[in-house]
């Protein structure tokens, strides 16, 4: 894994918010509400957190998919404008690569025309045939040709996973955003995956965000983690110094449930996160167990009542937004 970061990151946000409008005069919901965030140019950086807390939303605003309703999403020292041609040039330069692929395959499509599809759609002017049989090399489907007429049901998951991965590498991305990459396959096919992603990094210097609830997952493949809850990051750095000692009570509940975590599972109480009814103060105190066993009562009135800075985007140590943690470092 990389041990250093580079100078100016590959993509990055600033301040970034996504805000939807509530029905029949529901409180909006702050799905996103100001996160910086950067992934360097051949680095893995894992975006953690449970359902709800924001992190498809974030992956999506940064792809341009969803506009941001503030902050800024820059690609290599660039603002990211959203006009149709500029969104389709940055399109090739960072893909998608969805969670579930047999909701991401055409069913009517053969493998040859699911990978050449991006082509198709960008005036690719060279030998598709080529193209697509590389992008499919690449993704481990090999001889590609033995792929080309076969159709979605004629392949396990992980084959079909990996249609999808040759599907974005077709069009030589920079960046790829995968969303729960492995949730839907069994963990053997889980290890290869997860193996691929990590030698596209370093044959083609690939670099990439990987959504995922599972921090053993970011153990395995992040150079970086950041940890999202409720619209905001709220411990980043690299990925061993986070995942050894964290410092978020969040974070160590997350930890807690790994089999190799050797202690009791952390049980959070209260409600899921609700993006229309963020609380004031740190977003956790509500569930956090360290506030709720009186561990953290020096800085309980703060926990409840004072928000926490935006944590940086390319931190090379870590960092929590957490009153506790913070008044413990003193």
């Amino acid at each position: 894994m990389s041990s250093s970061g580079p100078v100016r990151p590959l993509l990055s946000a600033e301040g970034l918010r996504v805000v939807f409008p509530g029905r029949r005069g529901a409180p909006a919901a702050r799905a996103v509400d100001g996160v910086d965030l950067e992934v360097g140019a051949g680095e893995i950086v894992a975006l953690v957190g449970e359902s709800g807390c924001g992190k498809t939303t974030l992956a999506r605003s940064l792809l341009g998919l969803v506009r941001p309703s503030g902050g800024t999403v820059r690609f290599a020292g660039e603002p990211l404008a959203y006009t149709g041609k500029a969104l389709r040039a940055y399109r090739k330069r960072a893909q998608l690569v969805l969670q579930d692929p047999s909701g991401s395959l055409n069913p009517r499509h053969t493998v040859y025309d699911a990978v050449a599809e991006g082509l198709r759609i960008h005036g690719y002017a060279g030998d598709e045939r080529a193209a697509v049989a590389e992008a499919l090399a690449r993704a481990g489907l090999r001889p590609p040709e033995r792929f080309f007429l076969r159709y979605p049901h004629e392949l396990s998951g992980g084959q079909r996973q990996r249609v999808v991965i040759a599907g974005a590498l077709v069009l030589e991305p920079e960046l790829i955003v995968a969303d729960e990459p492995v949730a839907s396959l069994d963990a053997s096919v889980r290890g290869e995956i997860l193996a691929l992603l990590l030698r596209l990094r370093d044959e083609l210097g690939l670099s990439a965000l990987v959504v995922t609830h599972d921090l053993g997952l970011a153990w395995n493949i992040a150079d970086r983690v950041a940890v999202m809850y409720l619209g905001r990051i709220v411990e980043t750095g690299p990925v061993e110094s986070v995942l050894t000692s964290p410092r978020h009570p969040y974070t160590r509940a997350l930890l807690s449930v790994l089999p190799e975590s050797g202690g009791d599972p952390v049980v959070l109480t209260g409600e899921p996160p609700d993006p229309a009814r963020i609380p004031s103060g740190c977003r956790f105190h509500v569930r956090c167990p360290v506030l709720a066993s009186g561990e953290a009562a020096e800085v309980a009135e703060r926990c409840r009542t004072q928000d926490l800075p935006v944590l940086a985007g390319g931190a090379d140590r870590v960092e929590a937004a957490c009153h506790w943690a913070r008044a413990e470092r003193v």
